[in-house]
């Protein structure tokens, strides 16, 4: 895939699908200074000095990361500040070259100050859609529980998801992966899946091999926030890649929260010659300070030539949710032929 004798090729005219971003750590940082200082928000150094976060896989880590976390949220209290965060990851999405995005949001932090869940969900709907036509990214929202709630309010979201299955294409569970019981979110999954949704919770980042057959098998995912602590395992590995579920790999985050001590620690190579099929992602740019084509400079880093970058990108359409035309237009050019259907877990 190189061009001439000595170039590589330019990663940002790659297409690719973008498949984990989150809605609030997709915030340029602009962004967050301009709404914090039109609320007189004072904000913690930590979100203002340009250097990205950095804590130990320990719960007091999480909790410095969460503690960030809530207060870039605080400043997205109004319809406005919404619209504004999904156009701008639509724009940045765009410039990275990602023809696909698909966006995890909980409504449930934004909902007070919208009138409640339903209109915070169509709001993000509506821009979504506007968004699309305006920049020429595809964009998919995935509605995200989180394992600090009561699984309960899971299902209360899984239904709101259901009810909008089309621009809604799939069902998430975030947050600190040692809160909850994963198999009391199980029945939220299935609502979900009924209604056509993918499954695609996080698992497998902070927490090793048993956590991940605990997601598997009780939320029978499509895809795997995370995922590489299925490395660790190669039985596991294998029942992943022959289940057909897909990795969405953040190498930044992974290093930012401890998970590995550098990016390119990241075990991808072990993962794609696995055979998983994996999709890059930035996960939370705005605490991490790194962007989607990042984490293709990583995996060059890591040692990945331009054919296996391309590859790396055509997976990620692959395992999306994009509509038919949007992954042939994207096939086309990072790949040959038509690209097959997209793959189905099946663990149902």
């Amino acid at each position: 895939m190189s061009g001439a004798e000595g170039t590589v090729r330019d990663l940002a005219a790659l297409p690719k699908a973008h498949l984990h971003l989150h809605f609030t750590g997709s915030m340029r940082q602009q962004t967050l200074l301009d709404l914090a200082v039109e609320r007189g928000i004072r904000l913690p150094r930590s979100l203002t000095d340009d250097v990205a976060l950095q804590v130990e896989p320990t719960r007091r880590g999480w909790f410095r990361f969460q503690r960030q976390y809530d207060a870039a949220r605080a400043v997205v209290d109004s319809e406005t500040a919404m619209r504004r965060l999904l156009h701008e990851a639509a724009l940045d999405d765009a410039a990275e070259g990602s023809g696909r995005l698909e966006l995890q949001v909980d409504p449930t932090s934004y909902a007070p100050f919208v009138g409640g869940l339903t209109p915070a969900i169509e709001i993000l709907l509506d821009q979504a859609a506007r968004s699309e036509q305006e920049t020429g990214v595809s964009i998919g929202i995935v509605i995200a529980a989180s394992r600090t709630r009561h699984p309960l309010d899971a299902r209360t979201l899984a239904r709101l998801a259901a009810r909008n299955a089309g621009p809604v294409i799939g069902f998430g569970l975030s947050n600190d992966e040692r809160r909850g019981i994963t198999a009391e979110y199980g029945p939220a999954f299935r609502i979900a899946r009924e209604a056509g949704l993918l499954s695609v919770p996080h698992g497998g980042e902070l927490l090793g091999p048993s956590h991940v057959r605990d997601v598997v098998e009780h939320l029978h995912p499509h895809r795997l926030g995370h995922g590489v602590r299925a490395a660790e395992d190669p039985e596991l590995l294998d029942r992943i890649v022959e289940a057909g579920i897909g990795l969405e790999v953040c190498p930044a985050s992974n290093a930012s929260l401890g998970v590995v001590e550098n990016a390119v620690d990241v075990p991808l190579r072990r993962l794609v010659e696995a055979g998983a099929e994996i999709a890059l992602g930035a996960d939370d740019p705005l605490l991490f300070g790194s962007r989607l084509l990042d984490q293709y400079e990583t995996a060059r880093a890591i040692g990945f030539d331009d054919a296996e970058l391309a590859e790396l990108a055509a997976a990620s359409i692959r395992i999306s949710a994009a509509p038919e035309q949007v992954r042939s237009d994207c096939w086309a050019v990072c790949g040959t032929g038509s690209p097959p259907p997209r793959p189905r877990s099946r663990l149902q």
